[in-house]
């Protein structure tokens, strides 16, 4: 799942920008002030960074200047309308510049087309120590190769793709197995067991109890 951070210090925007993120599906991190950002950075790994201009503690183009040996693409969000900012960003190498307010339709169109420019487009998953490459159908551990079956594979990344939430038997029969499958929940578990044992992940696929299973970081 791509990764974006968010440093905006007005929590009402920083919030409304989170819940726009979420609907699209990408993972979302908020900050409100440039130091806490550079802290957020030296810790974690984001795909895109959306980046207010007027930040406590460190500027957005102070920020930006530290960001920018990482190759990480940057989005700039101001409210100013100033055209001296905007090619001072532009200038800087900033990736794309949107000035406050802005629809977030539009805010998800940049971004994708940002990403796209970086092909950072979700082709590789990543859940902990493992990563799940879509397209080649692949799995690592630790950079260890993992052998999965089809469906154990379409199983794993359902799971992923829905991490925290409850998913139902009924709703993985649906998605792996098709509407039209007449055979026992009891595939599903099997599935589940085999996943735990080659992935590790006996304390991360939980059981709900007459309900499903939930995979939780």
């Amino acid at each position: 799942m791509i990764k974006i951070l968010v440093v905006e210090d007005d929590i009402a925007v920083a919030n409304l920008i989170k819940l726009n993120l979420n609907t699209a599906n990408y993972e979302s991190t908020v900050v409100f002030d440039g130091e806490e950002a550079l802290n957020v950075i030296e810790r974690d790994r984001f795909d895109l960074i959306l980046l207010d201009v007027m930040l406590p503690k460190v500027d957005g183009f102070t920020l930006f200047e530290k960001i920018k040996p990482l190759g990480i693409p940057v989005i700039f969000l101001t409210a100013k309308s100033s055209v001296t900012d905007k090619v001072y960003g532009l200038k800087a190498g900033v990736d794309d510049y949107m000035t406050k307010p802005f629809e977030g339709i539009e805010l998800l169109a940049r971004i994708e087309n940002v990403l796209r420019h970086y092909n950072k487009k979700s082709n590789i998953i990543n859940f902990k120590d493992t990563e799940v490459y879509l397209e080649e159908m692949k799995v690592k551990k630790n950079g260890e190769m993992i052998e999965l079956t089809l469906k154990e594979f379409e199983l794993l990344v359902f799971l992923v793709q829905n991490k925290n939430i409850v998913l139902t038997r009924e709703k993985i029969i649906e998605k792996i197995w098709g509407y039209d499958y007449v055979g026992e929940t009891r595939t599903i578990d099997n599935h589940i067991q085999k996943l735990r044992k080659k992935l590790g992940w006996k304390d991360e696929i939980k059981t709900v109890f007459k309900l499903g299973y939930r995979l939780e970081e």
